[in-house]
């Protein structure tokens, strides 16, 4: 049986180890890690997976559509032509499918994402 002081020790350990891994991992990956994880869940958020009758959430779709034009649009310089152009890529595809979800479209410009990309047809 394991004592308080051994457990906030292995804690200690645990944060210390989790805080050097991160500070090796470069920013890129970081960033593209993030807005794969913002685009799974907007993409099951917008209708596109296995249930979209229990899982569709415009509301939550428009949140997560917006952090990430936001991530993507200011990170962009950064990342380089390739990876840039995938998540812009990304991005267009789930504002296009959240248009088409959506039952009341935004009028041009007003959708979600589109105040950092501009709107998107």
């Amino acid at each position: 049986m394991t004592d308080a002081h051994d457990h906030a020790i292995d804690d200690e350990t645990l944060e210390a180890e989790a805080l050097r891994d991160i500070a090796e991992v470069p920013a890129i990956e970081v960033i593209t890690t993030t807005a794969v994880h913002l685009m799974s869940a907007a993409a099951v958020k917008c209708g596109l997976a296995d249930d979209p009758s229990l899982e569709t959430d415009l509301d939550e779709a428009r949140k997560l559509i917006t952090a990430l034009a936001g991530l993507v649009t200011a990170s962009a310089p950064f990342l380089g032509d390739q990876h840039a152009r995938s998540l812009r890529d990304g991005l267009r595809s789930l504002q296009l499918a959240f248009r088409e979800a959506s039952p009341i479209q935004d009028a041009p410009g007003e959708g979600p994402g589109e105040k950092y990309t501009g709107p998107v047809s």
